[in-house]
């Protein structure tokens, strides 16, 4: 997707260039590798012009697959959500854009703990913290799958360029 889009992913990493204006990481983002920019839109606002909770979740999977995808984590097996729940902190209105943190708070051998930061560009602080537990199974989606030893690797990695190290 390119960056003009409503939604898109910036991966940092310590090699990729921003111009400052794209690249102004909020502090209380400072140690995700990856932060998802979705843009809020008016028909997700509810009776009360606040975001509507259920659209938390979905900007929660949408940024969640960016993340698995920037450390090619679809390569084999599948993923499935067993756990998902979000703290609301401030409402959030029309016009708008949430950029969501994401990192991974814990690694388990088949399963990993990510934990989501939504920033808002207008108000210029966190307004919803989140986590949701993925476990890893086989293609057949029957059996779980431990994490090779490449993903865990790739996955500490990035977090390490952050300055963050899941529990494992």
């Amino acid at each position: 997707m390119s960056p003009t889009s409503p939604e898109h992913t910036k991966v940092k990493q310590q090699n990729q260039t921003h111009s400052n204006e794209e690249d102004e990481t909020p502090a209380a983002l400072q140690h995700y590798p990856v932060i998802y920019s979705q843009v809020v839109q008016w028909g997700e606002m509810d009776a009360l012009n606040h975001l509507n909770n259920v659209v938390y979740y979905r900007y929660a999977e949408s940024a969640r697959i960016h993340y698995l995808q920037a450390l090619d984590l679809f390569e084999s097996g599948a993923m499935l959500l067993a756990h998902s729940s979000c703290q609301y902190l401030r409402p959030v209105t029309y016009p708008d854009t949430l950029l969501i943190g994401l990192r991974c708070q814990r690694l388990g051998t088949t399963s990993m703990i990510i934990e989501y930061s939504y920033y808002s560009q207008q108000q210029q602080e966190v307004v919803a913290e989140a986590e949701a537990v993925i476990v890893r199974l086989d293609n057949n989606s029957e059996h779980k799958l431990p994490w090779t030893a490449k993903e865990r690797s790739r996955l500490l990695a990035l977090e390490a360029q952050f300055d963050h190290t899941p529990e494992h």
